[in-house]
């Protein structure tokens, strides 16, 4: 009897095991997948996107602008949305400059020199949306940063700009595609 108890108990405690094993197999096949965009494109009108080189319109310049710009807005459409990026013409068409690169005091020390410096960046942008011209526009977009006035620009330039660009491309990107 103990050897049939024990059987029993062996073949009762696979079943289990199987069971649960079923069970993680099955939870794990079948998995349910949400993306976010955040878009509201009508991907039956609208399958490609020109995006234009921003050249520098402002007084003060740093050269490697245009091209961290242009490669970061290029990326955000091509990331975030099925469209197309093309060179020319495209469903939507996305152009502008940069028109402002600034640098100001922001806040002075007990020593009456700045302890705080703050740069800005704007960009001037025209969007046209070929399949509902309502929704063209031509607008300014700006972002700021601060940094220690104890460190030189050339320090911080490219980490802040970059930063820059992305808060003002996300701007770009909500105001031409995102249904916000």
């Amino acid at each position: 009897m103990t050897h049939k108890s024990s059987f029993y108990t062996l073949k009762h405690s696979f079943r289990i095991q199987h069971f649960a094993y079923l069970i993680c197999l099955l939870l794990a096949s079948c998995s349910i997948s949400y993306k976010f965009t955040g878009t509201s494109i009508n991907y039956d009108l609208v399958k490609t996107i020109s995006v234009d080189k921003f050249p520098i319109r402002s007084a003060y310049v740093w050269a490697p602008m245009e091209s961290m710009f242009y490669n970061s807005i290029v990326d955000e459409y091509s990331n975030k949305t099925k469209l197309k990026v093309i060179k020319r013409n495209g469903d939507l068409q996305v152009s502008g400059e940069i028109v402002e690169y600034s640098q100001t005091n922001k806040s002075v020390a007990a020593d009456g020199y700045s302890a705080q410096t703050q740069l800005k960046i704007t960009v001037n942008v025209r969007f046209v949306n070929n399949s509902n011209h309502s929704q063209d526009f031509e607008q300014r977009f700006s972002a700021t940063a601060d940094y220690d006035s104890s460190q030189q620009l050339s320090a911080v330039q490219e980490t802040l700009v970059q930063e820059m660009f992305d808060d003002i491309i996300d701007q770009i990107f909500n105001a031409t595609v995102a249904s916000w």
